[in-house]
């Protein structure tokens, strides 16, 4: 009997793992993933368009941006809920709790013109569960696939994130145009309900022992537990640097800044969106080739490489001498900032002991989603002062820095993707 179950665990390590585009549970996690980001966008569309009739164009930005202030407050927090309770029951409760949210607004909306105070509570919820669900996303690949396919899982989430981006806006303004900003929320909690059964049929893998151990006591020393992990880890502390410079040195520039440059050259809204679809054509084209090719070679120097070319294209963008040159170079900036992006999210999987990834992913959506935005009305009160031109060119030195962290840390730069 021992030998024959040596065998059989021989047998079973030898067996090749399945490549993620072709795992079931891998395609119904996507699926629902997918689903719920293009609610996601659809309900920010209804939310503006019911702001902007309910109340004054101030009014309506503090409703826009209600959602900012739980979400960076909580995110912390919401990375240790997700490392406790498991991440598929965090993204089913907290995809199960925007539905009931979103749905019930939409149903006020029907009934009755309540104003923006159900608006700004709809925000305000929002935030709340983004600050347990953006955690949890992070840490649910690492149960549903090998480590191996992580990177590949990656791109594919990356593909996903660009396909509700571009499909979400056009069905959020149909679901307008039809029934009033009600059906657009209806139909943003009947997308993201979509996602729950498909999360539930999901198999999802027990964590080695050494990783159900790494959670326990309180939430709290849970989570200085994982901010001491992210600190005295050799790849992902200087990683979560070269993040949080990359992002700082884009998101005012590629949000902000973009308008103001297109006001300032005359290419209009019109230009502005051809500029924004060369961004999001070579992210695009970044998250698509992680995800065909499974692994890259060089990942640390590949990161490091991408976000100090990405820079150089940012700062030339504000020189840009004709819209066609612009939409160009918006594309070159899109496929390194989506490579950088997909390559430094691949090392924070595969990098993090499954049992920290809740917590570690927590400590990069802080980054990126809660601190990084902070960076637009700084852009803008910039660019007023000193012009495009100027502000670009700090910004792009800004994510500059971020590529000079990746290579000058040899831990990093010598970083790879597990084959």
């Amino acid at each position: 009997m021992p030998v024959t179950t040596a065998t059989h665990e021989t047998v079973q390590r030898a067996a090749p793992e399945l490549p993620a585009h072709r795992d079931p549970d891998v395609l119904r996690w996507l699926t629902a993933y997918t689903a719920s980001m293009v609610g996601d966008s659809v309900y920010y569309i209804a939310l503006s368009w019911a702001a902007v009739q309910a109340g004054t164009p101030a009014q309506a930005g503090l409703v826009m941006t209600a959602s900012a202030v739980p979400r960076a407050l909580l995110m912390l927090g919401g990375g240790v809920i997700a490392d406790r309770l498991g991440p598929r029951r965090v993204v089913i409760g907290s995809d199960a709790v925007r539905c009931a949210a979103v749905l019930a607004v939409a149903a006020l909306l029907y009934a009755t013109t309540p104003g923006l105070w159900p608006l700004a509570l709809l925000a305000l919820v929002f935030g709340a569960v983004d600050a347990v669900f953006l955690p949890a996303v992070g840490a649910l690949p690492a149960r549903v696939t090998s480590r191996g396919q992580l990177a590949r899982v990656q791109g594919m989430r990356g593909l996903a994130i660009r396909f509700a981006s571009v499909v979400g806006g056009p069905l959020g303004g149909l679901g307008v145009a039809a029934g009033g900003a009600a059906a657009a929320f209806a139909l943003a909690g009947l997308l993201i309900a979509v996602s729950v059964p498909l999360l539930c049929s999901v198999r999802i893998r027990e964590l080695p022992a050494d990783d159900q151990a790494a959670a326990g006591g309180t939430a709290w020393s849970d989570l200085l537990a994982g901010l001491r992990y992210v600190r005295r880890h050799r790849v992902l502390a200087p990683l979560m640097l070269a993040i949080a410079l990359g992002d700082l040195g884009f998101v005012g520039p590629l949000n902000v800044g973009l308008t103001l440059l297109a006001d300032e050259r005359g290419w209009g809204a019109a230009g502005m969106g051809w500029v924004l679809s060369g961004f999001g054509v070579g992210a695009g084209a970044a998250s698509l080739l992680l995800t065909l090719r499974g692994r890259l070679p060089h990942a640390g120097r590949l990161a490091g490489s991408s976000i100090l070319a990405g820079s150089v294209a940012i700062g030339g963008l504000a020189f840009a001498p004709t819209l066609a040159t612009a939409v160009g170079t918006a594309l070159l900036i899109g496929l390194l900032a989506g490579l950088s992006g997909a390559v430094c999210g691949a090392l924070l999987q595969t990098q993090t002991a499954p049992a920290y990834l809740g917590r570690v992913t927590a400590v990069s959506s802080l980054v990126s989603v809660g601190l990084a935005p902070l960076s637009m009305p700084v852009s803008a009160a910039a660019v007023g002062a000193w012009g495009t031109g100027p502000v670009f060119v700090a910004s792009a030195a800004v994510c500059g820095l971020g590529g000079v962290t990746a290579l000058g840390v040899r831990n990093l730069r010598r970083a790879e993707l597990p084959r």
